[in-house]
């Protein structure tokens, strides 16, 4: 574990460069800790895959200590375990069709039958290892190494919200409409972000999710003809 000013607010505090169930375990643990620790002019803790940032105030903020406090954290964290799947977060999802654009190239890719595609994704329950790139995108992991497609060397310039995708061993779900590069094969009506709500995000670090398949017309139902949200 490394820690280094990650500009002139902020902390980084890096630990092996893995996507692993262990170091996340760690990662979480330690900047929970800090983020209760409340030290003055702390703004947020950001938890990542393998790493962490501390932004703060830089007037406010005594560095040293800042710097003492993440120390302590992480040596107090050093042996989390790794919490097993609890209740996981149940998200339906209709594969396929124009709702997942890519699941027949992901089944190419793989060797195998778009259902062989959609059982290995929807069998598993995945840890919500970070949140980022847009408000409440969840990176979920791991997936199934059959079907770990690598994304898209030139990402579409617009991919619906609610769209379940691959990249490699990640899993994700747009949470708005945003550009993107990430293998689609699905798409969920569930509202992942809503800045109205406390917490705006459905999904936190640490979480666990299980994907179930829905039908074009249970997905009609909910969101209206077309997939209106």
């Amino acid at each position: 574990m490394r820690i280094t000013l990650f500009g002139d607010a902020a902390l980084l505090v890096e630990y092996e460069h893995a996507i692993d169930l262990a170091v996340n375990a760690r990662v979480l643990a330690a900047a929970d800790r800090v983020r209760h620790e409340h030290v003055t002019g702390v703004r947020d803790v950001v938890p990542a895959y393998a790493s962490f940032a501390v932004h703060y105030d830089p007037v406010h903020t005594e560095l040293d200590t800042l710097r003492n406090v993440v120390m302590e954290a992480a040596v107090a964290t050093a042996t989390v375990p790794v919490v097993p799947p609890r209740r996981p977060v149940e998200i339906p999802v209709c594969y396929g069709g124009s709702f997942g654009p890519d699941l027949n190239d992901v089944a190419a890719w793989a060797g195998c039958a778009p259902d062989e595609v959609i059982a290995a994704h929807a069998s598993r329950e995945y840890r919500v290892f970070m949140l980022g790139f847009l408000p409440g995108f969840p990176y979920l992991g791991t997936v199934d190494d059959r079907i770990a497609m690598p994304r898209h060397r030139t990402p579409r310039p617009r991919v619906p919200a609610g769209s379940v995708g691959i990249a490699g061993r990640q899993t994700g779900v747009y949470p708005v409409d945003s550009p993107g590069g990430w293998q689609i094969i699905g798409r969920t009506p569930f509202a992942l972000f809503d800045a109205r709500k406390d917490p705006p995000a459905l999904l936190s670090p640490g979480q666990w999710v299980q994907f179930r398949p829905l039908s074009a017309s249970e997905f009609d139902a909910r969101c209206g003809p077309g997939g209106a949200r």
